[in-house]
């Protein structure tokens, strides 16, 4: 009773947004018709806690950080208004090479321009006031979606409170642009590659992903999980299966070109572009900020977080201690969930295992 009435006041949506304003992108280009997909669930009265997701992630954060989002959480419904939308240039519903081209009812695929983590910003801030969200508790981002987070947290300015930043950086580093750029090879490889249909660089996408695991994961950890195969020369070694696991179930899931601009839309992140220093660029920043890295992550290593927390205002600089990797902020959730609880964000209610 007492419960159902308190369900019923609860928000739970999943929407498209669509905008046909004036949408300029930082390259130049227009998109004429803006579509941004996004969940909104939680308690109406609640602090917004708005959450970026990763490269390949969605709107669908309860389901990718299970751990952290739901009933008894860290970030529990019932206490939070919770937002997280899918990135511009992705395939789960917002603007990205899958959409309609505004002008016909053709997709875009390799038509759809290149876009910045600046344009994302200006994206997530198109649907902010649609929702009519004058304040931001906190603003939450990993991996791409921390540089997302930083340049948006830069456009939200007193609109926001909190922000919590995890395996990302203020600009990309040439390393990882190089890790791209053999994805991105890899992608083109594809003799599909050239078409402009759902299927263009599907069997490179394949390729793709298995390079970029060995970025996410540790070498330690390859080996931990026992993916070798020293008895028997002449069968197939399990790391060998396994990399061809990891990529055929992203290319089952996601879309080719949308991973290739994304790709190249984090190689765009750099929050001192336009700026004469480094003290100027974080100046309208004024959000506390908690920055997470991940000890062993070698895409972004984590003098890349302590440059961040070294510049920003307010900030508190913690690490996970972890053989995982880039990987470690999906996995290390106890850790997570201690550095969160410092922060304001302590779980409620621990769930006691039957």
């Amino acid at each position: 009773m007492r419960v159902s009435q308190k369900r019923s006041k609860m928000i739970d949506r999943s929407e498209t947004y669509r905008s046909q304003l004036d949408f300029t992108l930082e390259s130049g280009e227009k998109l004429a018709t803006q579509e941004i997909a996004y969940r909104l669930f939680g308690n109406p009265k609640g602090k917004v806690v708005w959450i970026c997701h990763a490269l390949t992630g969605n709107q669908y954060v309860e389901e990718w950080w299970s751990e952290l989002v739901g009933e008894g959480k860290t970030f529990d419904p019932s206490e939070y208004l919770i937002v997280c939308a899918n990135s511009l240039g992705s395939c789960y519903g917002s603007s990205g090479p899958t959409s309609l081209q505004a002008e016909g009812d053709y997709q875009y695929f390799h038509r759809f321009p290149l876009v910045s983590t600046r344009d994302a910003a200006r994206f997530f801030e198109l649907l902010r006031e649609h929702l009519n969200i004058n304040h931001i508790h906190c603003l939450i981002g990993g991996s791409l979606g921390c540089q997302q987070a930083l340049e948006w947290s830069r456009v939200l300015g007193e609109k926001l409170e909190k922000q919590v930043l995890i395996a990302g950086n203020a600009f990309h580093s040439a390393w990882g642009t190089a890790f791209n750029e053999s994805q991105r090879m890899a992608i083109r490889q594809d003799p599909c590659w050239i078409g402009n249909h759902a299927l263009a660089g599907k069997e490179g996408l394949k390729v793709a992903r298995s390079i970029a695991m060995l970025s996410y994961r540790t070498a330690s950890k390859y080996n931990e999980q026992a993916l070798s195969n020293q008895e028997d020369p002449f069968r197939d070694a399990p790391a060998a299966s396994y990399q061809r696991y990891q990529g055929q179930k992203l290319a089952d899931r996601f879309n080719a070109i949308s991973y290739y601009r994304l790709t190249q839309m984090m190689d765009s992140h750099n929050l001192l572009r336009g700026y004469d220093s480094a003290q100027e660029a974080f100046a309208p920043i004024t959000a506390e900020s908690l920055v997470i890295g991940i000890s062993s992550d070698i895409l972004f290593p984590i003098s890349e977080q302590k440059y961040l927390a070294e510049h920003l205002k307010d900030a508190h600089y913690r690490e996970i201690i972890t053989d995982f990797g880039h990987d470690g902020f999906l996995v290390e959730y106890d850790q997570l969930e201690r550095f969160l609880a410092e922060f304001g964000f302590e779980r409620k209610q621990k769930q006691v295992a039957l």
